[in-house]
């Protein structure tokens, strides 16, 4: 997608904007509302764009999310791919956990995580979209398991560890943590969580 789009305005005087300058306007919008919590007027007035600019650049409010989700995942849960490639289970799970954490640090970015927020949609509007979150999240929650697997395979976890349920433990930590921080919970007792949450990790 071009950075750079032109879209109509009234009285046929065309407009440019920043594409990815609209898109992250967006972002926060969805992360602070909710799929079903943000409306069209706050969406293209955070953004700076007439509803047809929406349209034409991006498409409908799900498809808009959507970009959104993704520019999300590349650019504030980066941290969980390169957690992934930690030498040990503990220290996957320590950078997944001091990343959760220091995304609540940012002063910058809401609290609490858009997924979450957007997951608990109940309406018929947001099924899709609900959908959508669920299988991101079940994706990274296979690629965590699998590498829980290769560290009790090489030792690293005891034998009685069950990959998939420790990969689960931790996720509703981290789930819970930023629940907890979209509600006010302090960072100072947030970073308790992740100690008490290490301190109980398996090992040999």
């Amino acid at each position: 997608m071009e950075s750079n789009v032109t879209a109509a305005v009234p009285r046929g005087r065309p407009r440019e904007f920043d594409a990815q300058e609209a898109l992250a306007a967006a972002l926060r919008v969805f992360w602070l509302r909710g799929y079903e919590g943000a409306s069209l007027t706050e969406l293209t007035e955070a953004m700076g764009i007439t509803r047809p600019s929406l349209y034409a650049c991006y498409g409908n409010k799900e498809s808009l999310f959507r970009k959104a989700l993704d520019l999300y995942e590349q650019e504030k849960l980066a941290y969980m791919g390169a957690a992934l490639n930690a030498p040990t289970a503990r220290e996957v799970a320590e950078r997944l956990l001091h990343g959760a954490l220091e995304m609540q640090r940012s002063t910058s970015d809401p609290r609490g995580c858009l997924g979450v927020i957007s997951s608990l949609a109940c309406g018929a509007e947001a099924e899709s979209i609900k959908a959508e979150v669920i299988a991101r999240r079940a994706s990274s929650e296979a690629a965590l398991i699998q590498r829980f697997e290769r560290a009790r395979d090489e030792g690293d976890l005891p034998d009685h560890v069950d990959p998939a349920g420790l990969a689960r433990y931790l996720g509703a930590v981290i789930q819970g943590m930023l629940v907890q921080a979209s509600s006010g919970v302090s960072c100072k007792d947030l970073s308790k969580l992740v100690d008490t949450a290490m301190m109980v990790w398996p090992s040999r």
